[in-house]
């Protein structure tokens, strides 16, 4: 039973302040509209694209860490489907999540691009090979 009030605590800290239709954004504190075409079930910011490690499952509220989710980088799920790959800056969890139609398109191209803008490796004396 302690392990459970330690989690119910833990998650009172870290909480979003979530409302009928909406949370606020932990990283960037801006309101945030849960209803919005493209996905079900909205986690993330539109703006900054960061959540929250809330879930362990969709919807369970089972993550005990609560830590700011960052985006890592975009891809494509099927053969059209756009996600945000996100990371828990406080478990390095892993997580893939759905882009919502109103998704600051400016940051999902700035994922996009970050692995040619700055690649895992050096790029000098790569034509010299």
């Amino acid at each position: 039973m302690h392990e459970k009030n330690r989690k119910a605590n833990h998650h009172e800290k870290h909480k979003r302040k979530d409302t009928k239709r909406g949370f606020t954004c932990l990283y960037c504190g801006r309101t945030v509209n849960t209803e919005v075409p493209g996905t079900a079930y909205r986690n993330h910011c539109p703006w900054c694209l960061r959540s929250v490690h809330l879930d362990e499952y969709t919807g369970d509220r089972a993550a005990s860490c609560g830590n700011i989710m960052e985006p890592l980088a975009v891809a494509v799920r099927g053969k059209n489907e756009w996600i945000i790959i996100h990371r828990c800056t406080g478990c390095g969890a892993l997580k893939a999540n759905r882009i919502a139609g109103d998704d600051n398109e400016m940051a999902l191209l700035s994922l996009a691009v970050r692995p040619v803008a700055q690649p895992p490796f050096p790029l000098d004396g790569l034509l010299d090979r």
